[in-house]
């Protein structure tokens, strides 16, 4: 693929270019130059109409990978897959459980739409990939699949539960990650990085052999995060050899303010528009 350059285009954030609207959402546009990629669908409504303010074909989209099952990743599922019926997908098959967040005694459903757990259990075995661990595609595109927990100061990030009474937390198992092998490094992509942004690093350096990353980019999911869990989690990232990172969707501004002023490297927030590319 030398020569060739990847392009990452965010279409579904928390924060959007004038052009652009924001919602409580991820989904970003993947291109290799030998396949396109969505990661994450976002929440609803943005997906489409920010494409086209974008100049973004979804009908080139080939492989639609799920980064969880939470709502707020797989609201577009059934708009993009009527503008790319042909798609693959690629999930864990965690991702299609019912599941709850209990604030205040109140159970509030976090699951994927019903109508786009309808529309994949319809979907031909063909294209329907469950990942359960590690795979590397024949485009160059790394799934994680879950990711081994490690730290001891990393947790899912929220109060999410398998039941509306709070009996059973949820480990958010389908939680996985992206990875693209470029010229400039590891071009790492999480959703929400529910299993702790230090525990993805290790987990994908470890699989890839390769210590350098050119940039992190995602949510990851650390709004409600201790004092100690983010000077914790800066202490391991500056360990890392990372080019630049990108928090978006539910990292939290204040997760990115800390990051921007503690990091070694640079962070730069995300938002619906931003347009990155990386020699392959």
């Amino acid at each position: 693929m030398t020569g060739s350059t990847l392009s990452l285009t965010i279409l579904s954030d928390n924060n959007a270019a004038e052009c652009c609207t924001a919602e409580h959402g991820f989904a970003m546009l993947v291109d290799t130059g030998s396949c396109v990629i969505l990661f994450d669908t976002g929440k609803e409504d943005v997906l489409l109409p920010n494409a086209t303010s974008l100049g973004v074909d979804l009908t080139s989209v080939e492989l639609l990978v799920l980064s969880h099952g939470h709502y707020d990743h797989t609201g577009g599922i059934c708009d993009l897959l009527s503008l790319a019926p042909e798609a693959s997908v690629y999930l864990h098959p965690a991702a299609l459980q019912n599941r709850y967040s209990i604030r205040q005694g109140t159970a509030k459903t976090t699951s994927m739409p019903e109508n786009a757990v309808t529309l994949l259990s319809s979907l031909p075995e063909s294209r329907m990939n469950f990942i359960e661990q590690p795979r590397v595609l024949p485009c160059g595109v790394g799934i994680t699949g879950p990711v081994p927990r490690q730290t001891d100061f990393e947790d899912v990030g929220g109060p999410f539960y398998l039941d509306t009474e709070g009996a059973m937390p949820d480990p958010i198992k389908d939680d996985l990650s992206l990875w693209f092998d470029t010229r400039d490094g590891l071009v790492i992509l999480a959703g929400c990085c529910h299993s702790g942004i230090v525990n993805t690093l290790r987990y994908v350096t470890e699989l890839t052999g390769s210590s350098r990353i050119a940039a992190l980019i995602g949510g990851f999911h650390l709004s409600t995060a201790s004092p100690e869990r983010l000077s914790r989690t800066v202490e391991e990232l500056n360990a890392f050899d990372i080019g630049r990172i990108i928090p978006c969707h539910c990292t939290g501004e204040n997760a990115a303010l800390y990051f921007r002023h503690n990091l070694h490297c640079p962070v730069e927030s995300g938002y619906a528009g931003m347009k990155l590319e990386f020699p392959l």
